[in-house]
């Protein structure tokens, strides 16, 4: 592709964080007490093609649960969608699911792909317009916590369906998460519904295996943070001097990743000079669980209500399809 059709191919919502924003989040973000930086730190490209290799890992089995359910339910769910159906999903990456729904999907009018980072967004646009040739492929580079002007449906569609696969809703804290079902809500129209991937409550062991896998992806993942934070504003994380620490929280219901300062030291950001104290955690990620009830709930305070759920065979993750209540 060249590069004068790659400009024009993809549409830049300008909705990418400048450096300066970034800049301005860190230093917030160190300032606080503990200190904290958001998980969409994590995806710049090697975050994002790091991310890609820990699903591939044994130990995560949220990836290999959630294919599972929708080889086995892909024809139920996209019965339960519906014909006509535009596609917005959020947060894309590589698309790894959206194969297995849209090969039962009746008719899709549209697929929007919603992905902050432009590679894994050209990639997988290209991969799945070769495999759907009749679905249009509608991509849109753009951070989906914010407010989005979809694509207008190249032909009517009888319901937009928000597709949000992972347990990317597990990173948001209860009330964000609220905020961020209410948007999708607004978004996706009077007649729309949300499909969404939830993780389930489960034991503490597994839980802290697939955030913690013996080779160390994950943690490279973690520590890449910095170095996207360096590339972007300049500053002099030393990753060497850093390490990454998951655990879960059981009283919250919730994996909690930090970067933990392996000793004192001072690390410039712009024109600040922020100090860590050894063995100091830097909180940056989320990875809230549920039980069906918890969600339900949740969806309740959203305007929203669960019409179906589907479990993976092992049960241990599910895909829920939610309406307005």
């Amino acid at each position: 592709m060249s590069s004068t059709l790659q400009a024009t191919w993809l549409r830049d919502d300008d909705r990418r964080p400048p450096d300066n924003f970034i800049l301005e989040v860190v230093q917030r973000g160190l300032a606080a007490t503990p200190k904290r930086l958001p998980s969409w730190l994590f995806y710049d490209e090697r975050g994002s093609e790091l991310f890609e290799a820990i699903c591939e890992q044994p130990e995560y089995y949220l990836t290999r649960c959630e294919i599972a359910l929708m080889r086995a339910h892909g024809a139920e769910i996209a019965a339960a969608l519906g014909p006509d159906v535009r596609l917005v999903e959020y947060g894309s990456g590589h698309a790894i699911k959206t194969d297995l729904l849209l090969e039962h999907l009746a008719s899709p009018v549209a697929y929007v792909p919603v992905e902050i980072s432009p590679e894994p967004l050209r990639q997988s646009v290209q991969r799945l317009g070769e495999r759907f040739p009749d679905v249009a492929m509608q991509p849109l580079c753009a951070d989906f916590t914010r407010a989005l002007r979809l694509p207008i449906a190249p032909r009517a569609t009888r319901r937009t369906v928000i597709y949000f696969p992972g347990s990317t809703i597990g990173n948001f804290e209860a009330a964000d998460a609220a905020v961020l079902l209410r948007k999708m809500r607004a978004e996706m129209g009077e007649s729309g519904g949300i499909l969404i991937g939830v993780d389930l409550k489960k034991d503490t062991a597994l839980l802290e295996a697939a955030y913690n896998d013996a080779a160390g992806v994950t943690a490279e993942f973690t520590l890449n943070m910095l170095a996207h934070v360096n590339r972007a504003i300049g500053s002099d994380f030393d990753l060497r001097r850093f390490r990454h620490r998951a655990r879960y929280n059981p009283m919250a219901g919730r994996i909690e990743t930090h970067i933990l300062s392996s000793e004192d030291q001072v690390v410039r950001v712009g024109r600040q000079q922020v100090r860590f104290r050894e063995n100091e955690a830097m909180q940056v990620e989320y990875s809230c669980k549920y039980s069906l009830e918890d969600f339900a709930a949740l969806a309740h305070r959203a305007g929203l209500a669960v019409r179906e759920v589907w479990l993976d065979p092992e049960r241990m993750f599910s895909v829920q399809y939610l309406v307005r209540a």
